[in-house]
């Protein structure tokens, strides 16, 4: 069994070159299973900036991540070999389609090579390009945490923002409809479109209220029911959780999940056949606290615990 080099991890955790978790640079693509990546873009937001400074705060977060998870003692740096793969080198940060494309570019071969990925984003909107990157062969299924559907059409002349990623990514062939679960959304809106297309497209829609209602172990049954043992990707947009815990996003919206809830969640879905996962709309210049980027460090730890075991099962 491969493990992680934990050179760097032995050093005190305010000392050496800040990476995700402190795990090292990769050098190619032979030397890690489980990257981690950061993709600092905000360009297709539409209220209130900073998410490309995600990345960069959720690594100095993520200096607060030790080896094993206290709740399912897996240690993933001792499952997989885990690497910072470092961030999307953008040239072009103004013009939306563009930059979605030098997400996919970047991430593509890494897919290709059959690696597992943890990424940072970065506004919703690039969940789009991450799952053109991955390139299934069939439809993925799809469990989105989130306030918000994502799946309204254009903004402000624009069919690439951060509400509609899981929109294109459905007209696209990416996700299986009949396997996507999106849980915690809420928040009134000016229009009803985006709830309706979700519905009117089979996906299974838990509002808040009805997480509220069932519980989260639940939901954590009805997510693993939709989802099924097939191919599966975990979207988690930190504006699920209430901004008493999470201010610091670009949309936030009051009456969400509890960080432990959203532990427990993310946890309950050990076992599950994920592709890959992401954590975005994390927004430090609105919480100078570096509460949301702790809370969006310590999710993509817990993605990275369900990728790691998942490795280590299919070695078996």
């Amino acid at each position: 069994m491969s493990t992680t080099p934990s050179s760097s991890a032995h050093l005190p955790r305010f000392c050496g070159v800040p990476t995700f978790m402190r795990a090292p640079l990769a050098s190619d693509l032979d030397s890690f299973d489980i990257g981690l990546v950061g993709v600092p873009y905000d360009g297709a937001l539409t209220l209130r900036p900073g998410a490309r400074m995600g990345p960069r705060e959720l690594r100095n977060a993520s200096c607060m991540m030790r080896s094993i998870n206290q709740a399912t003692r897996i240690d993933p740096f001792s499952l997989s070999r885990v690497a910072d793969l470092g961030d999307v080198p953008f040239s072009s940060l103004f013009d939306v389609p563009q930059a979605h494309a030098q997400i996919r570019e970047f991430l593509a071969p890494f897919f290709a090579a059959g690696k597992k990925l943890v990424i940072a984003g970065g506004d919703h909107s690039i969940t789009f390009p991450v799952l053109q990157a991955l390139n299934p062969a069939q439809p993925v299924g799809l469990i989105h945490i989130d306030a918000h559907t994502d799946t309204w059409d254009a903004f402000a002349g624009s069919k690439f923002s951060h509400g509609s990623p899981f929109r294109r990514a459905l007209e696209a062939g990416l996700i299986d409809p009949k396997r996507m679960v999106q849980i915690g959304i809420r928040g009134a809106q000016n229009t009803e479109e985006g709830w309706q297309y979700s519905l009117d497209h089979g996906i299974r829609v838990i509002f808040m209220d009805e997480v509220e209602a069932m519980g989260i172990p639940a939901v954590i049954a009805e997510a693993r029911r939709i989802a099924g043992t097939g191919p599966a990707y975990l979207s988690f947009d930190v504006d699920a959780i209430d901004p008493a815990f999470t201010p610091g996003t670009g949309t936030p919206e009051v009456g969400g999940l509890t960080s432990r809830e959203a532990l427990q969640l993310v946890r309950g879905l050990r076992g599950l056949d994920l592709v890959g996962a992401d954590v975005v709309e994390v927004s430090p210049p609105y919480d100078v606290s570096g509460n949301t980027a702790l809370v969006g460090a310590t999710l993509m730890y817990e993605q990275l615990c369900l990728l790691a075991e998942n490795l280590q099962a299919d070695r078996a």
